[in-house]
C-alpha cells in the first residue's frame, strides 16, 4: 500500500547521507538522492535583483487598459 507521501531530507554532511540511506534501505523505503538545484542560481540572482529595484523605487507602473500598447501589440 502506498501513501503517496513525499518526504524531501537536506542532511549536512556524508555521514547524515550515509545514515539515512541506511534506515530507507532497512525499512525497505524506495528512495532517490539527486544534486540538482530547484531552482538556476542566475535566475535567483536575477529575481533578488528585481527586488531590489522595487525596493529602491525603479520600476513602472502600467494600467490595465494600456497594457497591450506597453507590450507594443496595439
Amino acid at each position: 500500500m502506498s501513501s503517496g507521501n513525499i518526504i524531501i531530507a537536506q542532511p549536512a554532511n556524508d555521514e547524515q547521507i550515509n545514515a539515512l540511506k541506511a534506515f530507507m534501505k532497512a525499512l525497505k523505503i524506495k528512495f532517490e538522492i539527486t544534486t540538482e538545484k530547484p531552482y538556476n542560481p542566475e535566475f535567483v540572482a536575477k529575481i533578488q535583483e528585481s527586488r531590489e529595484q522595487v525596493r529602491r523605487g525603479e520600476y513602472t507602473r502600467v494600467k490595465k487598459e494600456d497594457m497591450e500598447h506597453f507590450l507594443g501589440l496595439k
